[in-house]
C-alpha cells in the first residue's frame, strides 16, 4: 500500500460525494455555470468600440441585379489589434433593400452582420468609414518609386488612399513632415483622424490606440473612384449598422476587390 488513509479523511470524502449527489448543490452549480457562460461569451465576441477592420470585397455587388436577403462577404486584410480578428478572417452580411431604377435615382441598402473565423463567429454591427474602387486599392499598392529605381517593394513609397506617404523599409506613414503611423507586413497601424469638413471621427471614447488602416489613410473618409456613388447613411445612426449608397443616375455597382474601412458601432 502507498498510504493509508485516515479517518478524518474517509470522512471528507464521503460528504463530498454527498454533496455532489445532492439535487440541491447541482442546481446550485447549474446555475452559476448558466449566469457566468453567457458573460464569458460576451467578453469575447463583443469588439471594442471605434475599431477599424479593412476589408477586400470578396464578390461584386449590382444594384440592377441584388436582392433583398443577398448575402455578401468581405475579407478583413489586416490583423485587427486588441481582438482575435486575424488577416483572412470573412465578413459576413447581407443586402437589406434595392431601390433600383434605370434612368433614375439608385439605393443599395446591406449590412455586416458577422465576423467568422476559425469556426468562430462573432456578432458586428458595423458603420461606413470609407469605400474605395478596385482601381483605388490597386494604385495604393503600386511603389511611387522609378521602376529602374532599385528599390524593392519592401523598401518602396507608396500613397494611401486619401493622400498619407508610406515609407516601407524602416520610415514612417507621414502627412507632409507629420509621422502619424507605421508600416506593417499588410498594412499600417495609426490613430484615426478626423477630416475637416467630413462626418469621420477621430479617435472614439476611450479607444486610443493604433487601427489597422490597410490602404487607407488616417482620415479617410467617404467615397474613392466611384464618381456617380456617395454614401446616403453610414449607419451611425439609426438604422444602426445599416449602410445605404445612393446614385442619382447611372449604375450602382461595387466591384470584386473593392476596399471598404469599417469602423464597430459605438455611442
Amino acid at each position: 500500500m502507498c498510504c493509508k488513509v485516515s479517518e478524518k479523511q474517509q470522512v471528507a470524502r464521503k460528504d463530498t460525494a454527498a454533496a455532489r449527489e445532492d439535487p440541491t448543490v447541482k442546481y446550485t452549480w447549474l446555475l452559476v455555470a448558466m449566469t457566468l457562460l453567457p458573460l464569458g461569451m460576451k467578453a469575447q465576441n463583443v469588439l471594442p468600440s471605434g475599431t477599424i477592420i479593412p476589408v477586400s470585397l470578396d464578390k461584386g455587388i449590382n444594384a440592377s441585379k441584388a436582392h433583398a436577403g443577398q448575402a455578401i462577404k468581405g475579407v478583413v486584410m489586416q490583423n485587427i489589434p486588441s481582438t482575435p480578428i486575424r488577416r483572412g478572417a470573412e465578413v459576413l452580411g447581407h443586402v437589406v433593400r434595392v431601390t433600383s431604377s434605370k434612368n433614375g435615382p439608385t439605393r443599395l441598402e446591406f449590412t455586416f452582420d458577422s465576423v467568422k473565423m476559425h469556426g468562430k463567429v462573432i456578432p458586428l454591427k458595423a458603420n461606413l468609414r470609407a469605400l474605395a474602387s478596385f482601381m483605388e486599392v490597386q494604385d495604393a499598392q503600386i511603389p511611387e518609386d522609378s521602376p529602374d529605381s532599385g528599390v524593392t517593394p519592401a523598401d518602396a513609397t507608396t500613397q494611401q488612399i486619401g493622400g498619407d506617404e508610406v515609407y516601407r523599409g524602416g520610415g514612417p506613414v507621414a502627412v507632409g513632415v507629420e509621422t502619424v503611423g507605421q508600416p506593417t507586413a499588410y498594412g499600417v497601424l495609426a490613430i484615426p483622424r478626423a477630416q475637416p469638413g467630413q462626418n469621420c471621427r477621430g479617435q472614439i471614447g476611450s479607444n486610443t490606440q493604433s487601427q489597422a488602416l490597410w490602404l487607407f489613410s488616417t482620415d479617410a473618409c467617404g467615397v474613392y473612384g466611384f464618381s456617380n456613388i456617395r454614401i446616403a447613411h453610414a449607419g451611425r445612426t439609426e438604422p444602426a449598422g445599416t449602410i445605404i449608397l445612393a446614385t442619382d443616375k447611372g449604375k450602382l455597382s461595387l466591384n470584386s476587390g473593392s476596399g471598404i474601412l469599417l469602423r464597430v458601432q459605438g455611442s
